[in-house]
């Protein structure tokens, strides 16, 4: 893949600390701070296979909302090392009003899955998904949003909406149909989009996310779950659930560390296309799945399964030992269940 309005090359994922150079050959969203280094080595792919999960995998049955289960660790729960990175491309994507999106890519002919980040992280935000989806043979891509880590926000009277910058991504990166899967605020995004562009996805799996639905009643619902205040508190408090910050402090630092290089002083808050209503999700025909972490403070299982009421083709799984984030605190389970879902689109 060509440069695309800015600098293409190869490198690698592997780097730790700040890559904030953009000489650097090691890619920045491979990066999860300098705290985790004496974690990565080659033999932690073993912990991350393509299955994803070992023996002590738990499932259940059909958990009312369409097919779907618990999955997570049954035996006592271990960190789990970052894996080594496989070589990426990154570009600078142009979007209208001045702005880029930063992205990266492992090519391939793969199926391609697009990666939509937190809003407390970017496109660094999966090392534990890029080497695991691009050795299952799948064509991987992530990028930062504008005024996220490594992009231009650019003219906020002149930007696209967030799904129009997806959109023009897609084109420039030559994505015919593809698969999505994004994270928290991530899920406002992907569910814009499928709204947008149906014809251009094979799969949706949202995880850990409010969805930015409108309906009053559920608004008032997500508000009630977080009492006043909330939001002033650390926010590794607000999103990771309480085994993983005490059970792994290293991957806490790291994730924080991301955190802290997620936002750009040029960030603004960008517009949809859609307003989101159960009357909107109800339209969407294509196979769903929704993730939840069992300790989610925003989309606790409850509100998971509210969700999936409103959706035609959907399967839901709760990751245990998980909080808002479970593609990083439990990242063994959250990639089997994804690869299991891509695998069956």
């Amino acid at each position: 893949m060509g440069d695309l309005g800015g600098r293409g090359r190869r490198g690698g994922m592997g780097g730790r600390g700040d890559t904030g150079d953009r000489g650097e050959e090691r890619m920045p969203a491979g990066s999860s701070g300098p705290s985790r280094r004496a974690l990565v080595g080659r033999g932690a792919l073993a912990a991350l296979s393509v299955t994803g999960v070992g023996a002590g995998q738990a499932s259940a049955a059909d958990d009312g909302a369409g097919r779907g289960g618990v999955e997570g660790p049954a035996a006592p729960w271990e960190p789990v090392p970052v894996p080594e990175q496989v070589p990426v491309t990154e570009h600078r994507v142009p979007v209208a009003g001045g702005g880029s999106l930063w992205c990266w890519d492992t090519g391939g002919n793969g199926e391609p899955v697009v990666l939509l980040h937190p809003g407390s992280g970017s496109g660094e935000s999966w090392p534990y998904q890029q080497p695991v989806l691009a050795r299952a043979g799948f064509r991987t891509i992530g990028y930062s949003r504008r005024g996220a880590h490594g992009s231009v926000a650019g003219d906020p009277a002149r930007a696209d909406t967030v799904s129009g910058d997806l959109h023009t991504l897609a084109d420039q990166l030559g994505l015919d149909r593809f698969h999505l899967a994004a994270s928290a605020a991530g899920g406002q995004v992907a569910v814009d989009h499928a709204l947008s562009h149906p014809e251009r996805l094979r799969s949706l799996t949202v995880s850990g996310s409010i969805m930015g639905i409108s309906d009053a009643d559920y608004t008032r619902l997500s508000a009630s779950l977080r009492p006043a205040g909330f939001s002033q508190l650390p926010i590794e408090f607000q999103e990771l659930g309480p085994s993983y910050r005490g059970g792994d402090p290293a991957g806490v630092a790291a994730w924080l560390a991301i955190h802290a290089r997620a936002r750009t002083d040029d960030a603004f808050s960008q517009t949809f296309a859609h307003t989101i209503t159960w009357a909107a999700l109800e339209t969407l025909a294509l196979p769903v799945q929704l993730i939840t972490g069992d300790a989610d403070l925003y989309s606790p299982p409850s509100v998971k399964r509210l969700i999936a009421r409103h959706l035609r083709n959907v399967e839901t799984h709760v990751i245990t030992e998980a909080g808002h984030n479970p593609h990083w605190e439990q990242p063994a389970a959250w990639n089997h269940t994804l690869l299991t879902f891509l695998n069956q689109h």
